[in-house]
């Protein structure tokens, strides 16, 4: 059955949930996006992802800074909506918005609630070394990710998912559920369980500060923060002066002085054990593979990277 919708996003992870919701036949009557920003060399103003995904379909598109202006308020109630789907916005829904759709607002989350409520779950899963995560339509609320849950599809994390891949991932898998949950709530068919209230944890947004890698930390937590901080922003060392990011990385056998090149293939002690990095970035450079990066910074076993 056809519902009429906003849909609200911004960067490429709410891609497939719009193209997935245009091609199940719902009428899409406005797409809700961040505004452009300054991007490139020549930081010319540039729209989201999804902002350009909708134009180039024809839909209208808003990028208001606020939703909390009695203007903004007026012209999304007009819109007379079945609901409202967000995944991904960027900007808090004010309590007139979250009641303007028939049936309500609804949130496609990139964890599995009550764990990792907030701005980044996905690269927090996989720095914390949890074992799974997945995605969930929730009922939005005026609390952060705190309304009751729809739909759960979960994946696990295995040892060599980078953020990316799991981001990328979880989208699709994201789709799927939402089309399918909406078809379940216009029959009447969904229930909604409210969140536990153990287990809470936050997903803030990715600080500066820890991007940086100390290899006196135990090998496990090192691997999950490159593997966590990968592709962006990149958890980072030095070497010989020159900031390196490293991309990807495994579990290594090795013991020796933290941040100590064990051989000439990348695989460096740690406070306890040791990884090898497999995909690495110089400063300005593009990604590259270890072995490729090797033959153009050769690093031999006894090199220190701080």
């Amino acid at each position: 059955m056809t519902l009429r919708l906003a849909f609200m996003g911004s960067p490429d992870f709410a891609l497939p949930a719009l193209a997935a919701l245009i091609e199940a036949g719902h009428d899409i009557a406005c797409v809700y996006s961040q505004p452009p920003r300054p991007a490139g060399r020549g930081k010319q103003e540039r729209p989201t992802p999804v902002a350009a995904f909708a134009a180039s379909r024809g839909l209208e598109v808003r990028t208001p800074k606020s939703l909390r202006s009695a203007d903004a308020e007026a012209a999304f109630a007009a819109l007379r909506l079945d609901a409202a789907i967000v995944v991904a916005y960027g900007l808090i829904l004010p309590k007139p918005i979250l009641e303007a759709p028939r049936l309500g607002c609804f949130n496609l989350h990139g964890s599995l609630l009550p764990r990792w409520r907030g701005a980044a779950p996905i690269q927090r899963a996989v720095m914390a070394g949890d074992a799974k995560t997945g995605v969930q339509v929730m009922r939005m609320e005026e609390g952060l990710d705190t309304g009751p849950v729809l739909a759960t599809s979960e994946t696990p994390i295995a040892a060599d998912d980078t953020t990316g891949a799991l981001y990328d991932r979880l989208a699709q898998i994201g789709a799927s559920l939402l089309v399918d949950t909406l078809a379940k709530l216009e029959r009447g068919e969904t229930r909604e369980t409210p969140q536990p209230q153990e287990g809470v944890t936050y997903a803030h947004k990715i600080a500066p500060a820890e991007s940086r890698i100390d290899w006196a930390a135990p090998a496990r937590e090192i691997d999950a923060k490159i593997r966590g901080l990968s592709p962006h922003p990149g958890a980072w060392f030095e070497l010989n002066g020159v900031r390196i990011k490293a991309l990807d990385s495994r579990l290594a056998a090795g013991v020796g002085a933290p941040g100590t090149a064990l051989d000439d293939q990348l695989t460096v002690a740690c406070g306890q054990g040791a990884v090898r990095l497999v995909r690495l970035q110089r400063e300005g450079r593009a990604p590259l593979p270890a072995a490729e990066f090797l033959r153009g910074s050769p690093v031999p076993a006894g090199a220190r990277l701080a």
